[in-house]
């Protein structure tokens, strides 16, 4: 298969294969799932946890 020139895994910053684009294999476009599965992403917050209800949600 072509690689696309210049395009990088973001996992690996391997050449990416079109086939699984953005990544250069399964194994890594697999890893990034996982990472996303296993929360392994989250923005920084200020907020502390289980502060108010459980919703969400404020009442007025």
């Amino acid at each position: 298969m072509a690689k696309n020139k210049g395009s990088k895994c973001p996992m690996c910053a391997k050449p990416t294969v079109p086939e699984y684009k953005p990544f250069c294999s399964k194994r890594c476009a697999d890893l990034d799932l996982g990472k996303w599965l296993g929360d392994g992403y989250r923005v920084p917050t200020d907020e502390v946890a289980g502060a108010g209800d459980d919703t969400g949600y404020d009442e007025d």
